[in-house]
C-alpha cells in the first residue's frame, strides 16, 4: 500500500507578517524536499463545522471566523496572526486530517502525512495560540474514535514545544493516550510530568535544553514505547514538529535528521505490532527552513518504508 500526502494551495494563503517564523516558505521547502518521493498526493478537503466541533464549541468557530480580516493582518494573540486566507487554510488542515484517517481506516493507504498549515497542537478548546487555530490532531483522533468506532488511539507529539492544546482538548478522553516530549523550560510553559489527564492517559516527557537525540532515544525506549505497548492503540497519530533540530531558531535541543527518522521508524514498528500499521502524521513546528525540509523528508521516507 502507499503513503498518502495531503496538502492544498490554500495553505499557502495563510500569510503571516514579515519575519514571522510560521511562514508560507515552510510548506514550499517541504514541497521541494518531498518532490522526488513516491507518494500518492491528494488535495486536502475542507473541514466542516461538525468536524471542528469534535473538539471545539461552535461559539469558538464563529468567533475565529469573525476575526479574519478582509485585508492585511489581525493579531489573534501576540504570536498568532490571521490574514484573509487563514480560516480557509485552517479548515484545509482539519479536512486533511479527517481524510487521512478515512483513507488509512479504509485500507487505501497504510499511513498518511498531512503537510498543511497553520499547525494545531497549541490550539485549546476556545483559544487560538502559538500559531495554531484548530486542534488538528485532536480532531482527527476524535474522528477515529467517534465516527470509525475505534476503542483506543495514541498520539505521539515530538514537537519541541509542549502540545498544550492537544492536552487541553483531550484531558478527559480516556480512549486517547497522549504523549508529548518537549523542551522545558520553553513556550508555552506547560507539560510537566505531573500533568496526567483525568484518567492518567497523558504522559509528558520534559527534555532539558541542550540535550540531544541520544537522550531522547533513551527516554522513548524506557518510558514512551512501553506505555504505547501497554495501551495497545488501534491507530497512532503523530504531531510531527521538526523544531527539536539543532538548527532551529526557537528552541535549544540538538536533534538531527537521523533522530527524526529513528523515532518515526520505531513508532511505525509499534503501529505494525498493534494496529496494522495505521499511522497518520501531521505537520506541526519547524522553523529553520533547510532543517525543516530535510527532517520532514527523513520522516516521510520512514513512513514510505513502513507502508510497503
Amino acid at each position: 500500500m502507499s503513503t498518502i500526502w495531503y496538502s492544498h494551495s490554500d495553505c499557502l494563503e495563510h500569510v503571516t507578517p514579515p519575519g514571522h517564523p510560521e511562514q508560507v516558505a515552510r510548506l514550499e521547502y517541504i514541497e521541494r524536499a518531498l518532490s522526488g518521493l513516491p507518494l500518492e498526493r491528494r488535495e486536502a478537503p475542507l473541514g466542516s463545522l461538525a468536524d471542528v466541533m469534535l473538539c471545539h464549541p461552535e461559539t469558538y468557530f464563529d468567533k475565529l471566523q469573525s476575526a479574519i480580516p478582509t485585508d492585511g493582518f489581525r493579531s489573534i494573540d501576540a504570536d498568532t496572526h490571521a490574514s484573509p486566507g487563514s480560516f480557509q487554510a485552517a479548515l484545509r488542515a482539519v479536512g486533511a486530517n479527517i481524510a487521512a484517517v478515512d483513507a488509512v481506516m479504509s485500507g487505501e493507504a497504510s499511513n498518511a502525512f498531512v503537510g498543511c498549515r497553520p499547525p494545531g497542537h497549541h490550539a485549546e478548546t476556545e483559544t487560538a495560540m502559538g500559531f495554531c487555530f484548530f486542534g488538528n490532531v485532536a480532531i482527527a483522533a476524535r474522528h477515529a474514535l467517534e465516527r470509525h468506532g475505534l476503542k483506543r488511539v495514541a498520539i505521539v507529539d515530538f514537537d519541541v514545544h509542549h502540545g498544550n492544546g492537544t492536552q487541553d482538548l483531550l484531558w478527559d478522553e480516556a480512549r486517547c493516550l497522549f504523549i508529548s516530549s518537549h523542551q522545558v523550560p520553553l513556550y508555552p510553559g506547560s507539560g510537566m510530568a505531573h500533568e496526567r489527564g483525568a484518567h492518567g492517559q497523558i504522559m509528558n516527557q520534559p527534555l532539558d535544553p541542550g540535550s540531544d537525540g541520544r537522550v531522547m532515544r533513551g527516554i522513548y525506549e524506557r518510558e514512551v514505547f512501553p506505555a504505547i505497548d501497554s495501551f495497545e492503540p488501534e491507530m497512532i497519530f503523530i504531531s510531527a514538529g521538526f523544531d527539536a533540530h539543532r538548527d532551529d531558531p526557537l528552541a535549544n535541543l540538538n536533534w538531527f535528521e537521523d533522530d527524526f527518522a529513528w523515532l518515526t521508524r520505531e513508532i511505525c514498528a509499534l503501529a505494525d505490532k498493534h494496529c496494522a500499521g495505521r499511522v497518520v502524521s501531521t505537520l506541526e513546528g519547524g522553523y529553520d527552513l533547510r532543517a525543516l525540509g530535510s527532517s520532514a523528508a527523513a520522516h516521510v521516507k520512514e513512513l514510505l518504508e513502513a507502508g510497503k
